[in-house]
């Protein structure tokens, strides 16, 4: 539960060795924090990434097995989290694979996996979440999205659309939770430098997972709903999505 400030004392990331997400938690602690659990498949990795953290004394890490790709276990996952820290006061959903569209022209099946991956899990995942945040009456919910899913391009439309229906359903969510005091923040980056694009072109406005994580934790303290990081992409997309068809396939990709 928060403390009387408002500081957060449970921390959970789904995703557990995302860059943008352990760069958020990293940004969301303070001396009050009390339990981080990083939810992820490679439980060696999330136990590496856990012992970098740089916690207070007193605050217990945990790392807890989770693979986006079993949704029909993630409510056992989000009960077995629950059981072990208590309230859930920041839930953060960093989960995700980007591919290449190559590669997924060429094995459809991975297509697929990539929406269970994106898309599926999650939604399976923040679905439990929000319904235990309801339960115990606060929480907030961040949701990494992406300015891909803002308006799909040919050269990564899996990807693209994988984000598109992530970010339609955390709206969606956020207006289920509107009368409650469960938020929601959606947290739409570019270009991020880091292992899922390395030895990719660089983007215009590209940023950083600390640059995002930034951003992300100066949205959650405001209960924004939605972020662009940076925050140029909001005017380039706002554009962007008004742009014709015959303008629009002419974009680099």
């Amino acid at each position: 539960m928060r403390t009387a400030t408002g500081d957060t004392q449970t921390i959970v990331l789904f995703g557990g060795t995302s860059e943008i997400g352990l760069a958020i938690v990293t940004a969301l602690i303070t001396p009050t924090t009390r339990h981080i659990v990083l939810a992820g498949r490679n439980l060696d990795a999330c136990t590496g990434a856990a012992a970098a953290l740089n916690t207070p004394k007193g605050c217990h890490t945990h790392v807890v097995e989770w693979d986006a790709t079993a949704p029909h276990a993630h409510q056992d996952c989000v009960n077995t989290i629950v059981d072990l820290i208590g309230d859930l006061d920041v839930v953060i959903m960093a989960a995700g694979v980007l591919g290449t569209q190559e590669h997924f022209d060429a094995h459809p099946a991975d297509a697929g996996d990539a929406v269970i991956a994106n898309m599926a899990g999650p939604i399976a995942t923040l679905t439990a979440v929000a319904q235990q945040m309801r339960a115990q009456q606060h929480g907030h919910l961040v949701v990494l999205s992406s300015v891909a899913g803002i308006r799909v391009r040919a050269a990564n439309h899996v990807y693209g659309a994988t984000k598109a229906g992530l970010d339609a359903y955390a709206q969606g969510l956020a207006d289920h939770l509107a009368a409650t005091d469960v938020h929601v923040t959606i947290v739409r980056p570019g270009f991020v430098h880091g292992r899922m694009t390395a030895g990719r072109p660089t983007a215009p406005f590209a940023t950083t997972p600390d640059n995002v994580a930034a951003d992300t934790v100066k949205a959650i303290h405001k209960q924004q709903r939605i972020v662009h990081s940076p925050g140029i992409l909001r005017w380039v997309f706002l554009a962007l999505r008004h742009l014709p068809v015959a303008l629009w396939r002419r974009i680099p990709g």
